[in-house]
């Protein structure tokens, strides 16, 4: 619990861990709780070695083989390859020592044989597996959910109702990213098992009337000619006598409407990629079928929380896995500049996905994009992504259509990396005269 509210409430730990602050540390119940007297806030780096301590002792404690549905010993080193992997700086700067201290526990779990990487198929419906299910040999840690302490409610509020409605359940409203799908789509759209997770919402699918489309991406720009956005594009494709494409695309001009037919070339007919010259630009984008909207954004859903037994929503969110494992060695083998052993343990995580798609090598030019890449990939929609940014001192960059500014960049030094300490918090302390100190 310290390192989880450490890394929301503190800055990243390459950043002056002795003198930022974590959270404040409170081991026990208080002697005297009608005099309580509660600390402000500890630095980053003891709020650390606070969770240090209880990871180890826990480690320590646990030696029954239990189910991934209970805290064991293998979860404590899994979280404790975790938590010194944050610790082990950046790719520029690293700490090797703690990359080390990553490196051996996250060895501890592999070794430990109580965990198996799913194979590509079972992988694909990974999200369908209970945390106790025989054929789920991957999760070390999830904290259980049951369909008897599931109510209708929570297929609404729960992490997949935001993600997807199944079966009337869920809101539906948060889509996979431009820049995740392209990731996916990197090696041949569809082939990469991660793609399982996500599924695109269709115009007459329930009916099997779907219709052909072509999609693209739009740079969107204001009256003075800044770019202030992208916006998605999507039309039903049609065909010309020789059997080449083109589409017709009504807009507003002027307060009319004004449909101007657009040409198609083709750049690979069999993944379905062709190029539009758009009002003077070149676009990129896919062939495919209309997409439902909300607004203007395809509702491309995600199942990776959502599923489980087959029920709509129901999901037991995944604390550690052991593929997982595999990238913090991959990780932390690189910032130790061991780039042999950096590519082996980050191709058994792609390879599982993408067979034969390995990476021929790393090296000092391009181990933190590519490791990044596959951390992105494979927890996806895991709340891991912004620390992953962060932590490495990179600058979070959402350049796609969304809700969101998109043109906006966050460094790894800005204060919007950290959330602000709750209101109500602030005010607990200060009714008993205690100070609790606010990030900026």
């Amino acid at each position: 619990m310290y390192f989880y509210l450490c890394r929301a409430y503190g800055r990243p730990y390459y950043q002056s861990p002795e003198t930022n602050l974590g959270v404040p540390i409170v081991n026990g119940l208080p002697a005297d709780l009608n005099n309580l007297v509660l600390p402000d806030r500890a630095s980053v780096k003891d709020t650390y070695a606070q969770a240090i301590a209880d990871l180890r002792k826990g480690e320590a404690l646990m030696n029954e083989n239990k189910t991934a549905a209970y805290a064991t010993r293998e979860a404590a080193q899994a979280m404790l390859s975790r938590v010194y992997m944050y610790m082990s700086g950046t790719y520029e700067n690293p700490n090797t020592t703690y990359a080390d201290s990553s490196i051996y526990y996250a060895k501890k779990v592999i070794e430990s044989g109580r965990y198996q990487l799913l194979n590509r198929e079972n992988f694909m419906k990974y999200n369908t597996f209970s945390p106790e299910d025989g054929a789920q040999t991957e999760t070390i840690f999830a904290v259980k959910r049951v369909s008897s302490e599931f109510s209708g409610y929570d297929h609404y509020y729960g992490i997949g109702g935001m993600y997807a409605n199944i079966d009337g359940m869920g809101w539906g409203e948060m889509y996979a990213s431009a820049k995740y799908l392209e990731l996916l789509d990197e090696t041949g759209r569809g082939k990469d098992a991660r793609s399982a997770f996500i599924v695109p919402q269709y115009v007459g699918q329930d009916e099997n009337k779907k219709i052909e489309a072509f999609r693209f991406i739009k740079d969107v720009y204001n009256a003075s000619g800044a770019q202030t956005n992208y916006n998605y594009v999507q039309s039903p494709i049609k065909y010309n006598t020789d059997g080449s494409l083109y589409v017709q695309i009504t807009e507003q001009v002027d307060g009319k409407d004004v449909t101007t037919t657009y040409q198609l070339t083709e750049l690979d007919k069999e993944q379905g990629y062709y190029s539009i010259n758009y009002k003077g630009k070149t676009y990129k984008g896919v062939k495919d079928y209309m997409m439902l909207l909300n607004r203007v954004y395809p509702m491309f859903y995600i199942y990776k929380c959502s599923k489980q037994e087959g029920e709509s929503h129901l999901h037991s969110p995944i604390i550690s896995r052991l593929a997982e494992m595999y990238l913090n060695l991959a990780e932390c083998y690189a910032k130790k500049g061991d780039y042999a052993n950096a590519v082996l343990n980050l191709n058994v995580i792609r390879e599982r996905s993408l067979p034969g798609q390995g990476y021929t090598s790393l090296n000092a030019s391009n181990a933190a994009k590519l490791i990044d890449k596959e951390r992105q990939l494979e927890l996806a929609y895991e709340a891991e992504r912004s620390f992953d940014v962060y932590r490495n001192g990179g600058t979070l960059t959402r350049h796609y259509p969304g809700p969101h500014n998109a043109m906006e960049e966050i460094k790894a030094t800005d204060t919007r990396v950290v959330q602000f300490i709750p209101q109500d918090q602030i005010n607990a302390y200060a009714s008993i005269n205690c100070k609790l100190t606010q990030n900026p």
